[in-house]
């Protein structure tokens, strides 16, 4: 896998509307990096742009150390997970996951054996001949998982994959997820706006707020030690409990 830096990014929308504003960090090699805010806070417009889906107002993205910030998205190697898994419905799961191998060149036999290489990993490998259609919700969060990984990008990204499954199953994802991301040594760049998430799998999380970077730190580190008290209202579980005092000057 390979670093991600982000270097003085901003993206704006017509004249008024900034919804990235001048952020810098680091993703480390195979570390797991949580984007962490509210809606509108611009952590899917910058994993977008890292994906090279969306246009960069200003700014450099680096990967491996290359300079990606104007090429296109199937140049970057990098992969994407969508929050509606967006796995193609006519396809089986094999069909699904060998498609992007196939645009590469790879032979048939090597195909077949990433396949079945990543369906072990993603725990699909009896699914491989079924269509989407016959598969529950987390089984097809499986199968977009499984086909990000075949590719072996240098930068996987999951756009609030979690988000559209049941509570139990969000739970028991978190965990595969993160077994997944250590068995494929991945460099991993996660959104979500929910803080339980995030707390749970994230090595650091990144906290957006109006399109900037609030706090950077491991999930101890912002939970401990909250920037701001938007950081410790929005991260605190239970919600944080804050009073209004008067200091006065005594003698």
């Amino acid at each position: 896998m390979a670093t991600l830096e982000i270097k003085n990014l901003t993206k704006k929308f017509g004249r008024k509307v900034i919804a990235v504003d001048n952020i810098s960090l680091e993703v480390h090699d195979q570390e797991f990096l949580v984007l962490l805010g509210p809606s509108g806070c611009g952590k899917t417009t910058t994993m977008r742009m890292i994906a090279g889906l969306e246009e960069v107002t200003d700014g450099t993205i680096l990967i491996g150390g290359v300079d990606v910030t104007e090429l296109p998205p199937r140049k970057r190697n990098v992969s994407m997970v969508f929050q509606n898994y967006a796995i193609w419905p006519h396809m089986t799961v094999y069909e699904n996951i060998s498609y992007a191998l196939k645009l590469k060149h790879m032979g048939k036999t090597e195909i077949d054996q990433v396949v079945h290489d990543v369906a072990r990993m993603t725990k699909i490998s009896e699914l491989l001949e079924r269509l989407p259609t016959q598969l529950s919700g987390g089984q097809q969060q499986r199968v977009a998982v499984a086909r990000a990984i075949a590719v072996s990008p240098k930068v996987f990204l999951m756009d609030e994959p979690l988000s559209n499954l049941d509570a139990k199953l969000r739970v028991s994802m978190r965990t595969e997820l993160k077994t997944i991301h250590d068995s494929a040594k991945a460099t991993t760049v996660f959104v979500t706006h929910d803080q339980s998430e995030a707390m749970s799998i994230a090595d650091r999380i990144v906290i957006m707020k109006d399109g900037k970077i609030i706090q950077i730190g491991s999930p101890e580190e912002v939970y401990e030690k909250s920037a701001d008290l938007f950081v410790a209202d929005f991260i605190g579980t239970p919600p944080t409990n804050f009073f209004d005092v008067e200091l006065k000057k005594s003698g």
